[in-house]
């Protein structure tokens, strides 16, 4: 993505992760956010345009951004696991890219459900860091059980959702949040896969890391 991306093989329990780490070009970073793909059998890796979006905005607002390829997608090894060994790649990549200092959690699609999920196991574990930033986009609650995201965590949660996604209905999201009291940010006429509005992506989810609370 940019002159200080850098080539990353971490350790999970399938076997080699591969991601790459954003580095802010001028500044010492705020932290560490790590960005989880869509459906690794539909096409899913830490290539995706959405995916590289986020590790942009995050990038822009000061953070390290850690992209990675789930099990069995590029060099990452093993085989896809319907999320529950995915949940554990995540969670070796942020035991492994940032063992200390202020976290963020992001995700599209699959990877936003994945995302979600590990927020739940993070949050039941009175020992765990807690991510101090939670973005979902396009989370795929038609399709898979995404957890709800704990009341706390309201403030620092953001979700965008394409008005037209003919992947995962806006309706089901909206299923999904109406219970929760967890605002959507919806992008009118936008499909899935944001095409023709990355640009605007990029600026709500640059918006929402500059104004959110940082935790103490």
């Amino acid at each position: 993505m940019n002159a200080k991306t850098e080539a990353l093989q971490l350790q999970g329990a399938a076997g080699l992760i591969e991601a790459l780490l954003d580095r802010p070009a001028d500044a010492t970073p705020r932290g560490t956010a790590v960005i989880s793909h869509p459906h690794p059998l539909f096409g899913g890796t830490m290539q995706n345009k959405v995916v590289q979006t986020l590790a942009r905005a995050f990038v822009l607002a000061g953070w390290n951004a850690v992209r990675y390829n789930f099990r069995g997608v590029g060099a990452s090894a093993g085989t896809h696991d319907d999320g529950r060994g995915e949940l554990d790649d995540l969670l070796q990549v942020i035991q492994q890219v940032a063992p200390q200092g202020p976290l963020a959690l992001a995700g599209f699609s699959f990877g936003a459900f994945v995302t979600a999920n590990a927020m739940a196991r993070l949050t039941a574990d009175a020992a765990a860091r807690l991510p101090e930033q939670l973005v979902l986009v396009g989370p795929a609650t038609s399709r898979f059980p995404v957890e709800p995201v704990a009341v706390d965590w309201h403030a620092r949660t953001l979700v965008v959702h394409g008005e037209e996604d003919d992947v995962v209905p806006l309706a089901s999201v909206m299923d999904w949040a109406r219970p929760q009291s967890l605002p959507v940010t919806v992008v009118p006429g936008v499909g899935h896969f944001f095409h023709g509005q990355l640009p605007l992506l990029r600026q709500i989810v640059l918006r929402h890391l500059q104004v959110v609370p940082v935790q103490s």
